[in-house]
């Protein structure tokens, strides 16, 4: 991680984001040359944590989200850590349109956090068989296990499955031991063959330019905010 840090420290990055637990001395360095600091959390006390050590922003991973998820809902999540964290809070999970976006900012977030739409994107690397799957499935395809990965992730249900990873293996809570458990144990690999998705992926039906969806989102977004305005009236 030391040297990592140097090259962060040399290059002046602007914003960094870290997970898992949020370190004093990256935070120290990277506000040494004016730079910023978000950290992921799932809870509380990891926020609190967080906010010691002196973060900048905290992105909420709440229920639903892809990748390393957490279980609480997004509202409560949200008022939980603002009320005793006033700097930036972004919210992740299920973000997949811009009323989604709206939504996060009606809750108390200064921003939303979206993943998983931008997977099913024209200059996204991700394989088209992982972009189809996603179009193809729906939020009761997302299985939230730590079997995977060590750590509780939310991954694609037929993903798991070609991999030749059963409902029983996929309810430990522990890492897989993928030489004597798989079926496919030399093709299996978390991320690469075993794809994670986030439950937003129920609102995804194509893969367009990142100009285009982003064009969308903004669009969506204004529609969202004018109809909530016209409540008011």
């Amino acid at each position: 991680m030391q040297a990592d840090l140097e090259i962060v420290v040399k290059h002046e990055v602007p914003l960094i984001i870290t997970s898992l637990g949020a370190v004093s001395e990256l935070i120290q360095s990277v506000h040494g040359y004016g730079g910023l600091v978000f950290h992921d959390v799932i809870m509380k006390r990891l926020a609190q944590k967080a906010a010691a050590a002196g973060i900048d922003g905290l992105t909420l991973v709440s229920a639903g989200a892809g990748g390393h998820a957490g279980t609480i809902n997004p509202i409560a999540l949200v008022g939980e850590i603002r009320s005793f964290f006033d700097k930036t809070i972004l919210l992740a999970g299920c973000i997949s349109t811009g009323q989604d976006v709206a939504a996060a900012l009606q809750m108390g977030a200064d921003l939303a956090y979206t993943g998983t739409r931008f997977i099913n994107t024209t200059e996204s690397e991700a394989l088209p068989e992982y972009k189809q799957m996603i179009i193809e499935s729906s939020a009761s395809d997302v299985i939230y296990t730590a079997a995977i990965s060590g750590v509780p992730a939310n991954f694609l249900r037929p993903s798991l499955e070609q991999m030749g990873i059963t409902e029983e293996m996929w309810e430990k809570t522990v890492d897989v031991d993928f030489g004597n458990e798989l079926i496919a144990n030399d093709e299996a690999k978390a991320w690469k063959t075993i794809w994670s998705a986030g439950q937003g992926i129920t609102k995804i039906g194509d893969s367009p330019k990142t100009s285009i969806l982003v064009a969308r989102l903004r669009k969506e977004f204004k529609i969202a905010i004018e109809i909530q305005s016209k409540l008011l009236a």
